[in-house]
């Protein structure tokens, strides 16, 4: 039996484009995977409290442990990335669902990435090596070649370093651009392209998820 964890990133649930598109992975994986299991991780829901990495960091080190209102006791810390790192390396296939937030990833995905990189085996590349990663991705505008925001897009290039190159994953990704030209003065003339921009993204977003499942599946059997 193999372990999808889904991870949503998305402080929506309802209107949110990066969970639609996970919805969509995940029941293509069923699908084809029915007997598979899917763990899931709302990060946007219930996101790892801020003050967990520095904690931990700083207990690691022999570091003054910061205090305030975001403190977490150093053996709490501890638990918490110690669950999180498990559930990471336990899966056979991740889902990450990721808007662009602010032309970055959000504080509360940047938390975990940052708990999972305190992991020596991540972060020397042969924990999870090899084995695959769906990224479900939403943005809001335009940031393709030749748009006026070129190159705007931080989340992209810094989730494909990390869990491409540093944690060595296959990374499959299905993208989801101008999801916000149907409520957006200004982008209605942008709107047909959203549809479209959406309506494939869905569609890579299964056909990812089923490619995974079943290269899963031919190696359990």
């Amino acid at each position: 039996m193999t372990t999808l964890l889904r991870i949503d990133a998305s402080l929506r649930l309802d209107g949110s484009v990066s969970r639609a598109l996970a919805d969509s992975a995940e029941a293509a994986w069923k699908s084809e995977h029915p007997d598979g299991v899917v763990v899931r991780r709302d990060l946007g829901l219930h996101p790892i409290p801020a003050g967990v990495w520095p904690a931990l960091v700083s207990d690691r080190f022999g570091w003054e442990v910061p205090t305030g209102a975001d403190f977490v006791d150093p053996s709490d810390a501890k638990s918490i990335a110690a669950d999180a790192i498990a559930e990471f390396k336990a899966a056979d296939a991740v889902l990450l669902a990721v808007p662009l937030y602010n032309y970055g990833i959000a504080s509360h995905v940047k938390t975990y990435m940052d708990l999972l990189l305190t992991d020596q085996d991540l972060l020397a590349g042969t924990a999870v090596a090899g084995r695959p990663i769906i990224f479900t991705l939403a943005r809001g505008g335009g940031y393709g070649p030749g748009t006026p925001k070129e190159g705007w897009d931080h989340a992209t290039p810094y989730l494909n370093r990390i869990f491409g190159e540093v944690f060595n994953m296959h990374i499959r990704t299905a993208a989801a651009e101008l999801t916000l030209a149907p409520v957006t003065p200004g982008m209605e003339e942008l709107i047909d392209l959203s549809k479209v921009s959406e309506q494939d993204a869905h569609t890579t977003a299964g056909e990812h998820a089923a490619e995974v499942a079943r290269a899963l599946t031919s190696t359990a059997a």
